[in-house]
């Protein structure tokens, strides 16, 4: 089997701005083009004022997802996308700069090899 796809985990610290929803929302929508992807639908779901916010971006390549802990500063992503050619380290440094990150940490996992 040829590589299926490439799947980057990033843990975030010292963010920002985890609990709003338009900064979410379009932070997701960017990345999404920064990597080169194809979005078909992005579900966000607040836990409440001062919060976190789960959310899904559906690719045609697969998903990038998100669950943040504004409390802690944390916020945990996921990208998985199928096939070549996608720069998802674009995408996560898109991310990592519009959430104020100071910290990251990243694990990247050649799915299908």
């Amino acid at each position: 089997m040829n590589q299926a796809g490439t799947h980057l985990i990033a843990d975030l610290y010292g963010c920002r701005g985890l609990d709003d929803m338009a900064l979410i929302e379009d932070t997701l929508r960017a990345a999404v083009r920064a990597i080169g992807a194809t979005l078909i639908g992005l579900h966000l779901h607040p836990f409440g004022e001062g919060q976190g916010i789960t959310g899904v971006a559906m690719l045609a390549e697969s998903h990038m997802t998100i669950h943040s802990w504004p409390e802690t500063g944390y916020a945990a992503i996921d990208i998985f996308v199928c096939g070549l050619g996608h720069d998802l380290d674009r995408g996560i440094a898109l991310i990592a700069d519009a959430l104020g990150a100071e910290r990251q940490v990243l694990t990247r996992i050649e799915r299908g090899a």
